[in-house]
């Protein structure tokens, strides 16, 4: 049996830093009301920062962690919903970065719930045999993507990049490491509760693309789901929520998390949640926290971990591996 074993990981995120007051102040309402979502800081690209320099960084650090070479790769997927071009694909501008000759790179675009799909999708190729060593990046920029005066996600989103390296593991035992089981679900029918319309062009009369969102019916659907889509995967992989040493979930908002876990009955200190330092990161922000989760020492080898997310689709997506 082929799994596709976490060998290595890695982040980066902008220097610049804004503060929840600095939102408050610009919305009009009182400080401390953006931190009931357990955010308190975000980071924000510059000027002269771009994503894909965010997108090589996390990936370096990842490759330096597994001990391997960018020409070592068989394939770069990249999950993400704000590249700069319709194309090329962010994967083949970060190829470019990283010197790849002839390996594939392609996007994966499920918005916040993007790294869980390309997950499965590298996961996929490693067990069939296509490839032994796989980069998998999640990156976005969604702060360019709200309404600077929409109290509904203004204060919600940041910028960041992770990553992980996925190679091929032989090992047909049970308590052998890797990803164990994927699942991945859409519902296409609730697509009008979060979105970010492509801007028309101004020349036309166009207005940007700012991202809406129903806040209360997306806090619903993704509980739901979260919950769901996690025991759905711990039951392929033959495990329950008592098994998992450490849950990272998508860092979309306090709340959510807490209510999943509760759900789920899970204590929360088994959960690493770093939302209160970046906000909303969409895609980068599970390959983000696995990679502190993993630099803080909260997972060690044959340890069971669940990644879960929710995002615009609306797109669901759940994770187990022994790490």
């Amino acid at each position: 049996m082929r799994r596709a074993r976490f060998t290595g990981a890695g982040a980066a995120l902008p220097a610049q830093v804004v503060a929840n007051a600095a939102i408050e102040d610009r919305l009009g309402v009182e400080h401390g009301w953006i931190e009931r979502t357990g955010i308190r800081e975000r980071r924000v690209l510059a000027a002269g920062e771009s994503l894909v320099d965010l997108a090589e960084r996390a990936t370096r650090d990842a490759l330096a962690a597994a001990g391997i070479a960018a020409p070592d790769l068989d394939a770069i997927v990249v999950a993400t919903a704000s590249s700069a071009y319709r194309f090329p694909s962010l994967g083949c501008l970060l190829h470019e970065r990283l010197g790849l000759a002839h390996a594939p790179a392609f996007d994966v675009a499920a918005a916040c719930a993007g790294f869980p799909y390309a997950l499965a999708v590298a996961d996929q190729g490693i067990r069939a045999g296509d490839y032994t060593r796989v980069a998998v990046v999640g990156a976005d920029c969604l702060s360019a993507f709200v309404d600077p005066a929409d109290r509904a996600t203004a204060p919600l989103f940041g910028d960041g990049a992770g990553a992980v390296v996925l190679e091929v593991d032989a090992d047909a035992r049970p308590e052998a490491r890797g990803i164990l089981a994927c699942r991945l679900r859409a519902l296409g029918a609730m697509w009008p509760i979060l979105t970010a319309p492509i801007a028309a062009s101004t020349a036309d009369g166009g207005q940007p693309g700012w991202m809406h969102m129903d806040g209360p019916a997306v806090f619903r659907v993704a509980v739901e789901h979260l919950v769901d889509l996690t025991r759905e995967v711990l039951a392929a992989a033959g495990a329950t929520p008592e098994d998992v040493a450490l849950f990272v979930p998508h860092q979309a908002n306090l709340r959510i998390i807490r209510m999943m876990l509760q759900l789920l009955r899970i204590d929360e200190s088994r959960a690493y949640v770093n939302l209160s330092r970046y906000g909303n990161t969409s895609a980068a922000s599970i390959p983000i926290a696995l990679t502190e989760a993993v630099r803080d020492a909260r997972l060690a080898a044959g340890d069971l971990v669940v990644l879960n997310a929710v995002g615009g689709g609306i797109t669901a997506g759940a994770v187990v591996a022994r790490w």
